[in-house]
């Protein structure tokens, strides 16, 4: 284990949020709020630290997979535990547990929150809150790539590391071009986004919140009725930026070079979008709201676009609707948007692969002597990719139990502490009953929050990356 440059990039770490930090300073500054001194004096310790750390460079630049999982882990751990102090220095949320749930949910893109009234917090905190969202959507890591140049090629060990989904790849041979890619695609949706609602009578405050919030696919609201008290031009503005950010980011890079063919055959959009509309169109037959239509179709496609690429915004209270509709909506948790978008869960590639490594299986019992081979986006699917699926698959459930049977402590309904479950885990935000849209998860224990942060972050990071965390193995100077 290469420890001196774990340490020296924390130290950068530090560096960017000490950067990251000023806006909400300036943001007080624009506001004449006294909270942002909270933010100043962090992003100054921030710098401080940082800059002490990254002084001198190590003369070891060698780094491999476990040091890129590790690296990777320690980056969000971080980042959250100096994120969370203009919390408890704002007196916005007094206890660190909070404020540490407040922002990792932040930076995950979760959106789960433990405040209970928006109205008296600062706007310097609403930003922050809603930048978290921003700057986690695409990856720390990702970003510090896409503007330092690190050591070389072993820079894609921190990719495959942060970015989400079954395997990751080079969208061009040099991994900063790559990481610059991403960024530049991801910068310029964020900017559309945020000049369109301008467009439609948004005021800058709220247009900025609520892009960063789509863009990571985060969700904190800025309002206690999330994004009920927009127009509806507004809220289906927001809804089509949800479903552009959940798409896998390779599809823009592609079409940006014209490359129409291979975007063609990429199955996992294609079945991306066939989930969100038939799930729209289920809602919307339970609903059965014939005399208003169009506001029917213009709410579940609003739920599902937000619950699917696991956003968070609400503009209707779906605990009232029926137990079917609800029922689709908890399901579309599970699978989540495309790989290699802002978006969390399960993600459809996976889901994909389970659904035909099922029926390849079947085949072989009929046909036993039938040699098939597994193939997504007409290429063949290598075995080590489907064996880290299966592997994931029963991390994930093993995880969500034992998180499950921690939370059940707290003694709160099955329903709210299962959902709850799941939408950190699957770094949606809201669940149901207790932790539904109009909801919060105040009413969970210091040890509960834990727990909930732990899934936010292995939710986020793909599992493994937190998990080796806990090994002995990764730690030996071996």
């Amino acid at each position: 284990m290469n420890y001196l440059i774990i340490a020296y990039i924390m130290g950068w770490v530090l560096n960017f949020e000490g950067a990251f930090l000023l806006l909400p300073a300036v943001t007080a500054l624009i506001y004449g709020e006294k909270e942002g001194y909270a933010f100043l004096a962090c992003s100054v310790l921030s710098f401080i630290i940082g800059g002490l750390v990254t002084l001198k460079k190590p003369t070891n630049k060698r780094f491999y997979a476990r040091e890129g999982f590790v690296i990777c882990s320690l980056t969000w751990i971080v980042i959250s535990l100096v994120g969370a102090i203009p919390f408890v220095l704002t007196g916005v949320l007094p206890n660190y547990i909070d404020a540490l749930f407040e922002i990792v949910s932040g930076f995950t893109t979760t959106g789960s929150s433990v405040i209970t009234d928006l109205t008296p917090v600062p706007h310097c905190v609403l930003i922050w809150r809603s930048f978290s969202h921003w700057i986690g959507g695409m990856g720390v890591l990702v970003f510090i790539l896409a503007i330092l140049p690190l050591f070389g090629g072993v820079d894609m060990h921190l990719m495959r590391a942060e970015s989400p989904g079954p395997s990751v790849g080079k969208l061009v041979p040099n991994v900063k071009k790559t990481a610059s890619y991403l960024y530049k695609i991801y910068l310029g949706m964020t900017v559309v986004q945020f000049i369109i609602l301008l467009c439609t009578g948004m005021n800058p405050f709220d247009a900025v919140c609520i892009t960063f919030g789509t863009a990571g696919t985060g969700g904190f609201g800025i309002h206690n009725d999330s994004c009920g008290g927009y127009t509806i031009l507004q809220q289906a503005v927001i809804t089509v930026f949800m479903l552009l950010f959940g798409i896998n980011f390779n599809v823009y890079f592609l079409m940006i070079k014209k490359k129409i063919k291979e975007v063609i055959k990429i199955e996992e959009v294609k079945w991306y979008l066939i989930i969100v509309f038939t799930a729209v169109a289920l809602i919307v037959i339970n609903l059965g709201e014939w005399d208003n239509i169009y506001l029917s179709i213009h709410y579940a496609f609003f739920s599902v676009a937000s619950v699917i690429t696991t956003t968070g915004y609400a503009t209707a209270d779906f605990n009232l609707w029926p137990m079917f509709a609800k029922t689709v909506l908890l399901m579309i948790m599970f699978v989540g948007a495309c790989a290699g978008s802002t978006g969390g869960g399960m993600k459809v590639s996976r889901i994909l692969i389970y659904a035909k490594t099922v029926k390849k299986e079947i085949v072989g019992m009929i046909h036993q002597k039938s040699i098939k081979i597994l193939k997504m986006d007409c290429k063949t699917v290598e075995h080590s990719v489907i064996r880290n699926a299966n592997v994931y698959l029963v991390s994930y459930i093993l995880i969500m139990a034992f998180s499950l049977l921690i939370i059940s402590l707290d003694n709160i309904d099955f329903e709210s502490s299962f959902t709850a479950v799941v939408a950190t885990f699957n770094n949606i935000g809201p669940g149901l009953n207790k932790v539904g849209p109009t909801g919060n998860f105040s009413e969970f224990s210091n040890l509960s929050k834990l727990v909930f942060i732990f899934d936010m972050l292995a939710g986020r990071l793909e599992i493994f990356p937190m998990l080796l965390l806990f090994s002995k193995a990764t730690w030996s100077r071996k």
